[in-house]
């Protein structure tokens, strides 16, 4: 029984990917785990296909065009036999020797993150106030510290990944979808300080549109397991909004007008409408 698989994507790695393997290599044989290095090309347009088609000691899948960076994970964690799952970049950024060290908290919790918060880290500069703002926005929703969202070295259980499946999304949202998905339900997740590594060749990541996807994901996820962190404040906010403007028309024109009266009663539905969808939510859980 394979106890560990370690997932890699893929795409237009030719000048890495080598080097990447045998790191991941080097760095399982010093684990006292049955392992297996899982390679998934998303439709490379260079050279990584015919490097990697003759690499011994992977399992290799491709995909014909370029999907994503989750449908690429999903593809690998589909094909892995190991009850955790450990994924890397093939791009040279991550320390993969540290799988050493997040492996051992496996045995005290569900999900083990390298988080890139060692001094020296090489995160790119542009993308430093959207990942601030996602993290500060996902730590208010799911109500605990997050020190990185989005890492992409980190080990978790299969049947996590399992459990929230039709919520991972194609694109590089995948790790920002299974990092709230698995703290909004309560499961161990641990961040392990680690350093962040300049980028060998260019990254495919666009900052304005994956920061407008993780803002809209963020709110989906929350509302998908628990609506009343949204809509409490939501709807407190306009009853409260409109107590105040009743007492002031009220004292001002000595009658509360149509318009407070609607804010009022909006608010109230949102707070009805979010206690119902949270009944909802805990009776699929039952």
């Amino acid at each position: 029984m394979v106890n560990l698989s370690v997932v890699v994507p893929v795409y237009n790695e030719e000048k890495s990917i080598v080097d990447t393997i045998i790191r991941i290599k080097e760095t399982l044989k010093g684990i006292k785990l049955k392992s297996e290095i899982v390679i998934v090309n998303d439709g490379s347009k260079d050279n990584s296909h015919k490097i990697l088609k003759d690499v011994k000691g992977i399992v290799y899948l491709r995909h014909i065009r370029n999907k994503g960076y989750g449908a690429s994970l999903k593809t690998g964690i589909k094909k892995a036999k190991g009850e955790w799952i450990a994924i890397t970049d093939a791009d040279g950024t991550y320390p993969i020797e540290d799988l050493k060290k997040l492996i051992k908290y496996t045995k005290i919790c569900d999900m083990v993150i390298g988080a890139r918060t060692k001094k020296g880290s090489k995160a790119p500069t542009i993308r430093k106030p959207a990942k601030w703002m996602i993290k500060k926005l996902a730590e208010f929703l799911t109500g605990k510290k997050i020190p990185d969202i989005n890492s992409g070295l980190r080990i978790f259980k299969k049947d996590i990944a399992l459990r929230f499946w039709n919520l991972f999304p194609n694109g590089f949202s995948f790790t920002s979808t299974i990092t709230v998905s698995s703290m909004v339900n309560n499961y161990s997740v641990m961040f392990i300080p680690i350093q962040y590594f300049k980028r060998e060749g260019k990254s495919t990541i666009s900052p304005i549109r994956d920061f407008v996807g993780f803002i809209s994901l963020v709110f989906k996820i929350v509302m998908y397991f628990n609506p009343l962190k949204i809509f409490t404040p939501l709807g407190l906010a306009l009853l409260i909004s409109s107590i105040i403007k009743g007492s002031i028309d009220f004292v001002t024109q000595n009658s509360v007008g149509a318009g407070t009266i609607m804010i009022f009663l909006t608010g109230l539905q949102i707070m009805v409408l979010a206690l119902i969808a949270d009944l909802i939510i805990k009776r699929t859980k039952l």
